[in-house]
């Protein structure tokens, strides 16, 4: 291979093997994982999947036809993981557990059976006029549900004066650089094969420099005049859409159990800065994050010490996330004007 194909090989291929490790980063190792993680997970997968098979294929021309199938069947994934991710970061907690299934298993299940009517080795001259046709379109359709899915974001980053979170710039640049590789692939017939490649690389590296300023809780300098409002007081509709899934996290958790529970950790749950979380319960509810939860704390040890007989008052404040037993009797005290043993003793 020559020198200045070497060169254009590795900037090709790098942002494809890279992109696979941060694949398996957010599978296995964030420190919050969940469904939206995993969808981020595959999409950077199938990404990776889809640039490897055309550096290689570019380079060397006699790939595996197997290989290359599979890098066809990832690239009908990527619209699909692409909508679902940001489906599923938008709105949590509508999100039916096994939505997902309805996008991917119809798109595996259509990609084996064409391979299967028309296996690539027969049918050659097929399968450039199904990737161009088919599978680009229903790429560009996901890109477009994706965008409308977040079309308050966008109305929010060009409109004067209207600010715009963390979490949507986040899933602004990840839906505009798949946008911009399927325009890469797609007019290659006018560039190069190779620039959908050398563009995923370009555009992995700003989406990974975002995502690292969004896990520091930090605004680019580039977004600086977009979040100068971010001081300002919550909107009610953001606000009420905060507590709800606030609520449902501890409802459906029970998140407060835990006794070195943090702010930063709800809001790291909640993929909103901790700040923003702080002012969302003080402006809407009137109170700090740890009368709060010790709400919620004394609402289940109020619970157990009815139902429960066989654990002490003690053993009820520490199930329920009280690290001592002072802190469980001050807070029992405070909101239910009576200690937990008088409690017990008045109610059973």
């Amino acid at each position: 291979m020559e020198p200045e194909h070497q060169l254009l090989f590795f900037f090709s291929a790098i942002g494809a093997f890279n992109g696979l490790v941060l694949s398996i980063y957010f599978a296995f190792f964030v420190k919050h994982r969940n469904k939206a993680n995993y969808f981020l997970s595959a999409l950077m997968l199938v990404l990776s999947i889809r640039i490897i098979k055309s550096v290689f294929f570019f380079f060397y021309p006699s790939l595996s036809e197997l290989f290359i199938h599979i890098g066809l069947v990832a690239c009908a994934l990527i619209g699909p993981f692409l909508y679902l991710y940001v489906k599923n970061t938008t709105s949590r907690k509508n999100f039916r557990n096994r939505y997902w299934l309805y996008h991917i298993v119809p798109t595996v299940l259509v990609m084996i059976l064409i391979e299967y009517l028309y296996p690539y080795r027969q049918y050659r001259a097929f399968w450039p006029f199904f990737i161009s046709k088919v599978l680009y379109m229903q790429w560009l359709v996901y890109i477009i549900l994706s965008g409308i899915v977040i079309k308050n974001a966008f109305a929010s980053l060009i409109k004067k004066g209207k600010k715009v979170t963390d979490e949507e710039i986040w899933l602004i640049s990840l839906v505009v650089g798949v946008a911009i590789i399927w325009i890469a692939y797609k007019t290659s017939g006018y560039t190069s094969y190779i620039v959908g490649a050398l563009s995923f690389s370009f555009i992995f590296y700003l989406i990974l420099l975002l995502w690292f300023f969004k896990r520091r809780k930090t605004t680019p300098f580039f977004f600086a005049e977009q979040t100068k409002y971010a001081n300002k007081k919550i909107k009610a509709n953001e606000a009420t859409g905060i507590l709800s899934r606030l609520h449902t996290l501890f409802e459906q958790n029970g998140l407060y159990k835990k006794p070195d529970l943090k702010l930063a950790d709800i809001a790291d749950e909640l993929d909103i800065p901790s700040h923003q979380l702080s002012q969302c319960l003080n402006d809407n509810l009137g109170k700090g994050f740890s009368t709060f939860i010790n709400e919620y704390r004394v609402k289940e040890a109020e619970k157990m010490l009815l139902s429960n007989h066989h654990l002490t008052v003690e053993a009820i404040g520490h199930e329920c996330g009280f690290k001592s037993n002072t802190t469980f009797y001050l807070a029992f005290k405070n909101l239910t004007g009576t200690t937990p043993a008088k409690f017990k003793k008045e109610n059973t």
